[in-house]
């Protein structure tokens, strides 16, 4: 493992590539997102303690479709994923935390999902602001937009409503 710094705006996980590492954020912001057509589309922010990796890279050992850029200056641990499937094989602790990361973001991805198909903007709204109200002054509202699945526009009638 390593201990890596790097500055806003830098993307550590790039689309269409083999990611070979998985990181924790010690301190910093990230999102992920994917390119639509004319758009960055964004599904998840990271903060202090999460997991930044590509899903297909860690399974499959495939190029991924996310890209994960910093929003922030952001400090990260870095370890090579061969590395890190070296201690799953030697460590069942390991291996379990392992599993369990990969559980609790399957679980999130589902409920983000599930709460676009069946809530509504406004209520999408509330719950990020609950869940995260630090993201609300610290990410620009095009991302958090994008994130609820709106226009700008949008986010601006429904934060003026509230």
């Amino acid at each position: 493992m390593e201990y890596v710094q790097y500055p806003k705006g830098t993307t550590i996980i790039r689309a269409d590539k083999v990611e070979p590492y998985f990181y924790v954020l010690q301190s910093g912001i990230a999102r992920a997102y994917s390119d639509g057509e004319n758009q960055q589309i964004t599904f998840w922010f990271g903060q202090s303690g999460d997991v930044l990796f590509s899903f297909n890279s860690y399974i499959n050992n495939r190029p991924g479709y996310e890209n994960i850029e910093l929003l922030a200056n952001s400090a990260l641990i870095r370890i090579k994923l061969t590395d890190l499937f070296l201690l799953y094989q030697q460590n069942l602790e390991i291996a379990n935390w392992g599993r369990k990361i990969a559980e609790q973001e399957l679980i999130a991805t589902e409920r983000r999902l599930i709460d676009r198909a069946f809530k509504g903007a406004a209520e999408r709204y509330r719950d990020f602001t609950a869940q995260s109200p630090e993201l609300i002054k610290k990410v620009a509202l095009k991302h958090i937009a994008s994130y609820l699945g709106v226009t700008q526009v949008t986010l601006s009638r429904i934060r003026a409503a509230h």
